[in-house]
Formats: C-alpha cells, sequence, structure tokens
C-alpha cells in the first residue's frame, strides 16, 4: 500500500516507538492521528507533523470507538493503517517479598497492552471494511506490537510478556480471518529500543543491557522500528507473522 494520502492512527505516538512511527508515516504522506493518553504531548507531535491528536485511554472501549469516528471525522476518511504502539511495562514477581502478590498489576498490563491493542485494532478494521478496496485489492493493514519477551521474558515479566504473547499469538487467525476482505495483519517484536524509559536507566544499568546485543551492539533506535512499519504497510505480501526487531539479541532470566 502507497501510504501517502491515507489516514494512519498510531497510538502511544506521543513518545519512544510510537512518536517515531508517526513522524515517519507524517514523512511517508500520510495523514497520522495519534492516540495517546498524554493529551498535551500528544497534540504537541501532531502540530509538528501536520497530523491530528486524541487523548485515548486505549483500554476503554467506548473512547475508542469515539476517537475512530473522531479521526475520521477530521479526515473525512477512515484509516487505512492502525499501528498499535501504547503499552506498560509494569513488571512485579506473580508473588514478591512477604508474600504480596501482583493480580491487579497484571490485570492492568493485560487491559492496555493486550485488550487496548485489540480495542483499536477492531475498530479501525470496522472503518476499513466501509471503505473501497484500493486499486491492489488491500482496504488496510493493521501492525500490533509485541516485544522480544514474547518469546524470552525476564523475571518478573510475567505480565508483560504474557500480554506480548497474546498480540503474537492473534496475528495470524486475524489475518487469516480478515484476508478476503482485504486487511493485512501483523506484527512487530522488539528487542531493547532507546525509548524514554530506557533512558531513564543509570548508564551501568544500560551498559549490562546492550553487552548482551550481538549485532549491531547497542539500543535500537525508534526510527529503525518506525522504518519497518513503514515497510510492512508497503509490502503487500507481509501477511499474518511476527517479526522479532532485536539485532540477535535473546534476553536472559534477569
Amino acid at each position: 500500500m502507497d501510504i501517502s494520502g491515507q489516514v494512519a492512527v498510531v497510538t502511544g505516538g506521543a513518545s519512544g516507538l510510537g512518536e517515531a512511527t508517526a513522524r515517519h508515516f507524517a514523512d511517508l504522506g500520510a495523514k497520522v492521528a495519534i492516540f495517546d493518553f498524554d493529551a498535551d504531548r500528544g497534540a504537541a507531535v501532531a502540530a509538528e507533523i501536520g497530523g491530528f491528536a486524541v487523548k485515548c485511554d486505549v483500554s476503554n472501549e467506548a473512547t475508542v470507538a469515539d476517537c475512530i469516528k473522531a479521526v475520521t471525522d477530521h479526515f473525512g476518511q477512515g484509516p487505512r493503517v492502525a499501528v498499535n504502539c501504547a503499552g506498560l511495562a509494569h513488571a512485579a514477581r506473580i508473588v514478591g517479598r512477604e508474600g504480596k502478590t501482583s493480580v491487579d498489576l497484571f490485570r492492568r498490563v493485560i487491559e492496555v497492552n493486550l485488550i487496548g491493542s485489540y480495542n483499536v485494532m477492531t475498530y479501525a478494521v470496522q472503518a476499513m471494511l466501509e471503505m473501497d478496496p484500493l486499486a491492489d485489492g488491500e482496504r488496510g493493514v493493521v501492525i500490533n506490537t509485541s516485544s522480544a519477551a514474547y518469546e524470552d521474558g525476564q523475571i518478573g515479566q510475567s505480565a508483560y510478556a504474557a500480554s506480548k504473547g497474546a498480540i503474537a499469538s492473534l496475528c495470524l487467525p486475524a489475518a487469516r480471518e480478515l484476508a478476503k476482505p482485504g486487511v493485512r495483519v501483523m506484527a512487530i517484536a522488539p528487542g531493547l529500543f532507546n525509548t524514554p524509559m530506557m533512558e531513564s536507566l543509570p548508564d551501568e544499568t544500560t551498559a549490562a543491557i546492550t553487552k548482551n546485543i550481538p549485532h549491531p551492539a547497542r539500543l535500537g533506535h525508534p526510527a529503525e522500528f518506525a522504518q519497518l512499519a513503514g515497510d510492512i504497510v508497503r509490502n503487500p505480501y507481509l501477511n499474518g507473522t511476527v517479526i522479532r526487531l532485536d539485532g540477535a539479541t535473546r534476553l536472559p532470566a534477569r
């Protein structure tokens, strides 16, 4: 799909991987809509790229439905592309110190990372199906963000790994279901990237993390995630699979 002139929704577009994706898509000529809980930062990024920002709690189905409608009303057309980057990386042991449980954290991570992605995919696809197919027969592309942790999650990442594993698992059945109307579904599983969360870590911690990355021996750049997302949109034969983007790293147990 030629993304130029098409509407693209990017969740978590106010920072990190989502912001890089929003900026890259805008450079490719897309009309970008940013969904983010940080309304001020989302609006600032949207203003810089000539896009549109909506405050959105992706875990709330009714809110997501309203946000997709707001995008369609603003641009006069529905989204052809949806990229889910919004998420939480909260960590906790299943049973921690002094027997403390983490069920509430598990539930919240699943609600945002998994159900949030499903909400956005659902209502974005609903809008895609109401539009005529493009010349190549495509109606749209959905890209969900998994994580390298879905295969090699670390201690304390049970909630995060479970949410990202579910995103990886739904990729193929969703692609099969949506193949006939011409909607592709892909997932990217990034490794260790230089996002605001990583930037907050001490230098020695970052050094310990990066020493396990074979090549390039550094954190990934958000622009590299964005580049892959753009390549997925433009390559019509990419469908129903998960791509690890990780410099050949495998996460250790801790």
